[in-house]
């Protein structure tokens, strides 16, 4: 829980320092974006803000998470047939895991720098960024099976 309250207090300290306006609806989005450990997509998000700000529009939603995406704090996760998920509590590039079933995402602790760095030596390649994604069945879903 104190990860995702430095999270929230670091990305809100630059909404701010960067000069951009800090509404109510713009401080849910940080706060759901920092404490969400599901990546959830925009659409998701906006259906939880707007519980407790009717006003908030969808554009709202993608104007913050754009701005936190500016300042490298919000990860965007793409996928083709899924559309986007967002990872605010960790922004750093890591693995994750996908289920195939219900996409369902969570992040794996393995350390993907090193094979980084292999990559890197054996092709000649300055790496600046990776993605490593593994794709299977949640214990969940194979339960529900």
């Amino acid at each position: 829980m104190e990860q995702s309250k430095d999270r929230f207090e670091k990305m809100i300290g630059l909404i701010k320092e960067k000069g951009n306006r800090l509404t109510n609806q713009r401080i849910a989005v940080v706060k759901i974006l920092s404490e969400s450990l599901e990546h959830p997509s925009a659409e998701t998000i906006y259906k939880i803000v707007k519980k407790d700000h009717p006003a908030t529009s969808l554009a709202t939603v993608y104007k913050t998470i754009n701005l936190l995406k500016q300042y490298n704090e919000v990860m965007e996760i793409g996928f083709a047939d899924r559309g986007s998920r967002y990872d605010g509590f960790n922004p750093n590039p890591h693995p994750h895991v996908v289920c195939e079933k219900c996409g369902k995402i969570i992040d794996a602790k393995t350390d993907i720098n090193l094979l980084a760095k292999e990559v890197s030596k054996e092709t000649g390649f300055e790496i600046r960024s990776h993605r490593l994604d593994f794709y299977g069945i949640c214990p969940q879903c194979l339960a529900d099976d």
